[in-house]
């Protein structure tokens, strides 16, 4: 779905989380960053994604790896959603879909026979220089961290 390629320089993103703070892509300079784009807040497939990377949080620190989730969901449904399942890491609030759109994370999709335009549940691993080092786009939602943390 997306355009971009493992090697290519990450989109310099800015998104606002759920509590107002502003994360760009400069504020990561020198980490390795894992994005990852989720179609809904607290539905079933993205609560056990962002639950897996949440239960694996201390494996990410300890490889200086910070952790950025991303939906279009609005500031109050991201709280919400972080403060039910204690996520230890922002969940940005995309409303006007600019990071969806720059990562290429939106397209057609099909959901019991029904065809929309949605989030492509969509993983990028991004390096300390802002370089793409692999896209997963076939995600496991119980085993996300272990696709990442191989």
């Amino acid at each position: 779905m997306t355009t971009l390629k493992k090697g290519d320089k990450v989109p310099d993103f800015s998104g606002i989380d759920q509590d107002g703070k502003a994360h760009k892509l400069s504020d990561y300079q020198g980490k390795k960053v894992v994005v990852f784009f989720y179609p809904k807040a607290n539905t079933p497939g993205c609560t056990t994604e962002a639950c897996d990377l949440r239960d694996n949080f201390e494996r990410f620190k300890a490889n200086n790896y910070e952790l950025l989730g991303v939906s279009a969901d609005d500031q109050k449904a991201q709280g919400k959603f972080r403060d039910k399942y204690n996520f230890p890491f922002p969940l940005i609030a995309d409303e006007n879909k600019e990071m969806i759109h720059a990562f290429g994370v939106w397209g057609p999709k099909k959901f019991m026979g029904r065809e929309f335009d949605g989030i492509h549940r969509t993983t990028f691993i991004i390096d300390e220089n802002g370089i793409i080092e692999e896209i997963i786009d076939k995600v496991k939602t119980k085993e996300h961290s272990s696709q990442i943390l191989k």
